[in-house]
C-alpha cells in the first residue's frame, strides 16, 4: 500500500467544461481507504470525476473517524437529554448545568493509531486535541484524565509503549498547565501492538458564554490562527478507520507543542469572552477539511476559501497536503469582516499568526481555491449527509459459547489461612497494584483546583472557584466483563463511572463515551460493538445519566486479532458543597460497612486471570434500579455528620479493595463479620456491581443502619479500623508494609523502557 502521507497518483486530463482537473487512475481511490462503490458512489454525486483534492477530502470526510459509517445508526438511540442537559452530541463537546449559572464542558477522545506509531507523539497531541475540543467552546480546561490499554508489560515493545506513553500525557499536560487529575489503566495481550489511549478533558464556562462550531453570516470571514502548517498527519483520520492492522499503523504522526497551545488556549478564551468570534472550530482529525465541512454543515451554509493564504512552515507544500494536514495547535474562526482588526490584535499579543483565508457563502458549497485556480467545488451534503452508511446486523460470535463457561470445579478454593498470601499476589498485578509510577509523572494540582486527585477517592474533585460547590470525574471500563458478555459489560462501565463519582458524595449528571472496538466488518468486533452500544444505552436510562458526548475507535487490530471490546466511560457529577466530599481514607477506630446489593462471582474477575490464568466466565450479575438506589444513598450520607469514606468493590474483590483503604489511610483494618459465601476465594476476590465499603464513626452505626434500610439496600458492619495490618477472620492478616510493598511492585516499568 502506498505510505499514507503521499499523494495519490493522479493524471492530468481536462472535463468536458474544458476547466482543469485531475483524473483518477485505476482504483486510486483505495489509497485514500474509499472502496470502489464508494467512489462510484462520488462520482455520480458531483457528475464527474472529482479532482485530487476533493477525493483526498472525501477520503477523510467519509472515514469511519469522521464518517462514523458504522457506528451512526446506533449511536442515534442513545438517551442524551435531560433538562440539565446544556449541550448534547453533535458539538466539540458536551455540557451539564452545575448550578450556579456555570456548565461543565467534557469529551473523551482516542489517540490509539497515532501512539501505536510514535507512542510519546501520539499520546501528547491526543491530550493536545481534547483539550482543544473544550476551549473551542469558551470553557476553560481544568482537569485531564486519561484511560490507557497496553499488552503484558514483560513484553519490552508493550513496556516502551507504556512509558512513553504514559510520559507524553504528562509531557503535554504539564507544560499546557492542566492537571491530569485521574484516569486508569488495563493490560491484556489482546492489546499487544494495539495500545488504546483514549483522553478526557473537563473544563468550566459560563452557561451563556458557551460557543457553538456554526459557520453563519454569509460574507463572515474565516481565519486560520495558531501554528503554521505543515506535512504532519497527512491521512491520520483515514488510515486509522480502514480494515488493515498494518496501515492503520503508519504515517507521518503529528509533533505538538504544548506551549504553543497554552498561548492559542488564552488567545482563544479572551476573544471568546469578548464577543469577538461567530463560531470557532479546533483543527483535529481530517485538518482543515473536517473543521471548515462542519462548520458550514451545522451553519447550512457554504464555505470558500483560498489555501494560497495558509501559512506553512515547509517548502512545496500543495492544495491536497495543506487540506489534510494534521497539523497541531490550529483553528478556524468564522467572524464579521469588522472584527478582523481586533482579532488580529489580540492575537498577535499572545504570538499568534492570524490569516483571512475565505469566507462565508450562500451556496451550500465548499469552494477551496489554490489562488487562481479552484481544486474543490462540492456540496457540503456529499461530504456529510451523503457519507454511506452501513448498518450492522451480527451474528453471535462463537467464541462466547466458550469463553462464557466457567467449571469452578477446575479452580481450587483456598484455604482461609491463605487469604493474606493470595492478596499479596493480587496486589502485585498490574491491573490491580499501585498507579503512583504513573501519576507522579503528571502535575494534578496546577490552577489549585484538585481537591481529590489520583489515588484519594473514586473520582477526582475538582473545585468551582468563586462557590462552595465542585464537580466529581471519573473514567471506568472493565475491558474483560465486555469481552465476555458486550451488552452486560458496557452496562458495568457506565455504572461503575457512575458509582465512583457517587462514592465522593457527588450527583452523577452526563457521560461521555470512547468507543474502542476492533474492525466493524467481521465477527466478533461487529457484534460487541452494536451490544455494547445497547447495554451503554440501557444502563444510562436506567441511572438517568444522559450521554453528552463521545467518540468512536474501531479497526484496532493486530493482525486481524481485534482488542478487549473497550467502551470508555467517563461521567461527570455535581457536588454542591466541596466540605462534603467523601474520601477512601478512614481514622483510627471507625466502623467499616459493606453496603449493596451485588453478589461476588469468580466470572471475569482478576483473581481468576492472575492467579488461574482464565478469562472466562459470565461478568457479575447487575441490577440497574439497586444501582440507581446506591447512588442516591452516597449522595444523601456525604451530607450526613457520619464523617464517611467510601470506596466501591470493584476490580480485585473485597480484600484488594478494603487494603486499598488501609493503604491510602496507612492504618489497618480488622474483619470480622464478612458474609461468607460457598467459596472462600469467591468471598475476597469475588467481584460485584453495587457493592461499597464504608467507614463512618462508631458512634453512628444506628444512623447508618436506618438509612441504609431507608434505600432498601443490604448493608452488613464487617469489622473496624485500627492497627497496622488488614487481619481477617481467622487471625491471619497482612502487613500494611508487606500490602504496599506489593503493590507498588506491579508497574515497576521504567520511563526509559528501550523498544524492542
Amino acid at each position: 500500500m502506498r505510505a499514507p502521507h503521499s499523494r495519490p497518483n493522479f493524471h492530468s486530463t481536462r472535463d468536458n467544461q474544458g476547466e482543469h482537473a485531475l483524473a483518477i487512475a485505476e482504483g486510486q481511490w483505495r489509497d485514500v481507504a474509499l472502496s470502489d462503490a464508494e467512489y462510484a458512489q462520488i462520482v455520480e454525486l458531483l457528475g464527474r470525476e472529482p479532482s485530487d483534492v476533493e477525493l483526498g477530502m472525501f477520503g477523510a470526510m467519509w472515514s469511519e473517524h469522521c464518517g462514523y459509517k458504522h457506528s451512526r445508526p446506533m449511536l442515534k438511540g442513545l438517551p442524551t437529554e435531560a433538562p440539565w442537559v446544556v449541550q448534547g452530541p453533535g458539538e466539540n463537546a458536551g455540557a451539564v448545568d452545575l448550578g450556579n449559572g456555570y456548565a461543565a464542558v467534557f469529551k473523551v477522545e482516542s489517540h490509539n493509531h497515532p501512539s501505536a506509531v510514535e507512542p510519546y507523539e501520539g499520546a501528547a497531541t491526543g491530550v493536545g486535541g481534547i483539550v482543544r475540543d473544550i476551549f473551542t467552546m469558551g470553557a476553560r480546561p481544568v482537569a485531564i484524565l486519561d484511560g490507557l490499554r497496553f499488552g503484558p508489560l514483560d513484553v519490552p515493545r508493550n513496556a516502551y509503549l507504556y512509558a512513553h506513553v504514559v510520559a507524553g500525557i504528562g509531557g503535554y499536560g504539564n507544560c499546557l498547565g492542566v492537571p491530569t487529575v485521574g484516569g486508569e489503566v488495563f493490560f491484556d495481550s489482546s492489546y499487544n501492538g494495539n495500545p488504546l489511549v483514549n483522553a478526557m478533558c473537563v473544563g468550566i464556562a459560563p452557561i451563556n458564554g458557551i460557543v457553538r462550531a456554526a459557520a453563519s453570516g454569509v460574507g463572515n470571514v474565516l481565519m486560520l490562527i495558531g501554528a503554521d502548517t505543515g506535512r504532519d498527519g497527512l491521512h491520520g483520520a483515514t488510515f486509522s478507520s480502514v480494515d488493515d492492522p498494518e496501515a492503520s499503523h503508519r504515517g507521518v504522526i503529528q509533533v505538538g507543542n504544548p506551549f504553543l497551545e497554552k498561548q492559542l488556549m488564552e488567545a482563544c478564551l479572551e476573544l471568546l469572552s469578548q464577543g469577538s468570534v461567530v463560531a470557532m472550530q479546533d483543527l483535529g482529525a481530517a485538518g482543515m477539511t473536517s473543521s471548515i465541512v462542519e462548520c458550514a454543515s451545522r451553519g447550512d451554509v457554504g464555505v470558500d476559501i483560498d489555501v494560497a493564504l495558509v501559512p506553512r512552515r515547509e517548502d512545496g507544500m500543495n492544495a491536497y497536503e495543506i487540506m489534510l494536514s494534521e497539523s497541531q495547535e490550529r483553528m478556524v474562526l468564522v467572524a464579521t469582516p469588522d472584527r478582523v482588526a481586533e482579532i488580529t490584535k489580540i492575537l498577535t499579543k499572545w504570538s499568534l499568526n492570524a490569516s483571512v483565508i475565505g469566507q462565508v457563502t450562500d451556496t451550500g458549497h465548499i469552494v477551496v481555491r489554490d489562488g487562481a485556480e479552484i481544486v474543490c467545488d462540492v456540496p457540503v451534503r456529499n461530504f456529510i449527509d451523503d457519507c454511506p452508511v452501513y448498518p450492522i446486523d451480527p451474528s453471535t460470535p462463537a467464541y462466547l459459547a466458550e469463553v462464557q463457561q466457567l467449571d469452578l470445579d477446575t479452580v481450587p478454593d483456598i484455604a482461609a489461612g491463605d487469604v493474606p498470601a493470595t492478596l499479596l499476589q493480587l496486589l502485585q498485578s498490574p491491573n490491580i497494584g499501585s498507579r503512583q509510577s504513573i501519576w507522579e509523572q503528571y502535575d494534578h494540582t496546577i490552577l489549585t483546583n484538585t481537591v481529590l486527585g489520583p489515588g484519594e477517592a473514586d473520582a477526582a474533585v475538582i473545585r468551582q472557584k468563586g462557590t462552595q460547590g465542585g464537580m466529581a470525574i471519573s473514567m471506568d471500563c472493565n475491558s474483560r466483563y465486555v469481552y465476555l458478555d458486550p451488552f452486560v459489560g458496557a452496562q458495568h462501565a457506565v455504572a461503575e463511572a457512575a458509582r465512583n463519582v457517587a462514592c465522593t458524595g457527588a450527583r452523577p449528571l452526563g457521560l461521555t463515551n470512547c468507543l474502542n472496538f476492533g474492525s466493524p466488518e467481521r465477527n466478533p468486533a461487529d457484534y460487541q460493538l452494536v451490544q455494547a452500544v445497547k447495554g451503554m444505552g440501557a444502563a444510562s436510562r436506567a441511572l438517568n445519566v444522559p450521554i453528552v458526548s463521545g467518540n468512536v475507535s474501531l479497526y484496532n487490530e493486530t493482525q486481524q486479532q481485534p482488542v478487549f471490546p473497550t467502551p470508555t466511560i467517563g461521567c461527570v457529577g455535581v457536588i454542591d458543597d466541596i466540605s462534603t466530599t467523601m474520601r477512601m481514607s478512614y481514622s483510627e477506630g471507625q466502623s467499616l460497612w459493606l453496603v449493596g446489593a451485588g453478589t461476588p462471582s469468580l466470572g471475569g474477575s482478576e483473581y481468576l486471570a492472575s492467579i488461574h490464568g482464565q478469562t472466562r466466565g459470565m461478568p457479575p450479575a447487575i441490577d440497574l434500579e439497586a444501582e440507581a438506589r446506591l447512588i442516591r444513598f452516597l449522595g444523601e450520607l456525604a451530607n450526613t455528620t457520619m464523617h464517611a469514606s467510601t470506596h466501591d468493590v470493584s476490580s480485585g474483590g473485597l480484600a484488594p479493595g478494603i487494603t486499598e483503604m488501609a493503604l491510602i489511610s496507612g492504618i489497618g483494618a480488622s474483619l470480622e463479620d464478612v458474609p461468607v459465601g460457598d467459596r472462600v476465594d469467591t468471598t475476597w476476590f469475588g467481584e460485584s456491581a453495587g457493592r461499597v465499603v464504608v467507614a463512618i464513626d462508631s458512634s453512628a452505626n444506628e444512623q447508618f443502619r436506618r438509612l441504609a434500610e431507608e434505600w432498601e439496600l443490604p448493608h452488613t458492619l464487617i469489622g473496624t479500623t485500627g492497627g497496622d495490618a488488614v487481619t481477617f477472620p481467622d487471625g491471619s492478616f497482612v502487613p500494611l508494609n508487606d500490602a504496599l510493598a506489593a503493590s507498588n511492585s506491579a508497574l515497576a516499568v521504567g520511563v526509559e523502557a528501550e523498544m524492542a
